[in-house]
């Protein structure tokens, strides 16, 4: 009896210490010599322009040595703040990762001067940001969406030798197959009033008509851009939409996400011919209803040297919300893998 219950007792001993070990709080919430730690991860960044030196925001979320992951948003003249369903996510995975509000974003400077808006100071900037982060090879995981897509290219094209992974989330590589794609297949399936009235509006170049972006919004919108009724869009997409610098998004994309029209300055963008020369691993993230074509997006995951495509069956230009799941677990799953390999 004795002889059993000094057995009991040394399981119970035993059961106990592997309870308290496994509750021990994860290294991912320490902030132990963490410059930020009093500002709760925000960091104001120096960008030195042609203009002046100008401060962007950042805010770490999370302690991951090995991952982390720059969240590069839309736009561009978006916010970070659509990027707030991460947090839904990477915390569980344990994964560190960086909001971020590019020059003339919400929280960030805006010097409202368009010779700061073109994409090669983006880069650069983007090239700052990282530095001062403490991001290299050995962590770095650079996501951009839409816009940011297009930057995160841009970025890996010159830069690659400083990233882990790469993730292109919704953006084709080409703005004329982007232009092309909206006009000769989504354009048709709206309604063929609408379509005319669209039509009539950009004959005239009439394209910040408040009657035109309302057409778009009413009738495109709910369908490619973000599946659900635009009176119900979580409040983090209707605040980075409320934000919008609009000078800086009408110069640079157009006045809709209705293709790139006018003299926007990203219209002839069309990286396609580059793409084999980027080696690190990268992801391609493609909806079924999205702005651009899916097969593009796929297309752009073989042409780079080491891809992976991520399809969102129910995805519009906004997966991350209309098919979040699907996109989460794709996400994090290449993350870790990539990972995994060093």
């Amino acid at each position: 009896m004795k002889k059993l219950s000094a057995i009991l007792l040394m399981v119970t001993i035993a059961f106990s210490a592997c309870n308290i070990d496994s509750n021990k709080p994860s290294a991912y919430h320490d902030n132990s010599n963490r410059a930020d730690t009093l500002s709760g991860g925000v960091q104001l960044i120096p960008i030195t322009t042609s203009k002046g030196v100008f401060n962007v925001w950042t805010k770490r979320v999370g302690n991951n040595p090995k991952i982390k992951v720059l969240l590069l948003h839309g736009g561009p003249g978006s916010t970070h703040e659509y990027f707030e369903c991460f947090d839904s996510y990477f915390p569980k995975a344990e994964i560190e990762y960086y909001y971020y509000d590019q020059l003339g974003s919400a929280y960030s400077d805006n010097p409202n001067d368009t010779s700061l808006w073109n994409l090669p100071r983006f880069v650069e900037e983007v090239e700052t940001v990282r530095k001062a982060l403490g991001m290299d090879s050995s962590n770095f995981f650079l996501l951009g969406h839409s816009w940011g897509g297009i930057l995160a290219t841009e970025y890996a094209l010159k830069y690659q030798k400083n990233l882990k992974g790469l993730i292109i989330s919704n953006m084709v590589p080409s703005i004329p197959d982007y232009v092309k794609y909206a006009n000769e297949v989504l354009g048709p399936k709206l309604p063929a009033d609408v379509l005319a009235k669209i039509r009539a509006f950009e004959a005239k170049g009439d394209y910040t008509n408040p009657e035109y972006l309302k057409i778009i919004t009413d009738y495109y919108y709910p369908e490619h851009v973000l599946r659900m009724p635009p009176a119900n869009w979580p409040d983090p997409v209707k605040r980075a939409f409320a934000r919008m610098n609009y000078p800086l998004y009408l110069r640079m994309q157009g006045p809709s996400e209705f293709g790139v029209v006018g003299d926007a300055a990203l219209k002839n963008w069309d990286r396609k011919a580059d793409l084999n020369t980027i080696t690190v691993p990268t992801l391609s993230i493609g909806g079924e209803f999205d702005t651009m074509d899916p097969k593009a997006m796929e297309a752009l995951s073989k042409a780079v040297k080491d891809g992976q495509f991520l399809y969102c069956p129910k995805g519009s230009h906004m997966s991350m919300y209309d098919d979040q799941y699907t996109y989460f677990t794709g996400l994090v799953k290449f993350i870790k893998g990539v990972d995994a390999r060093k």
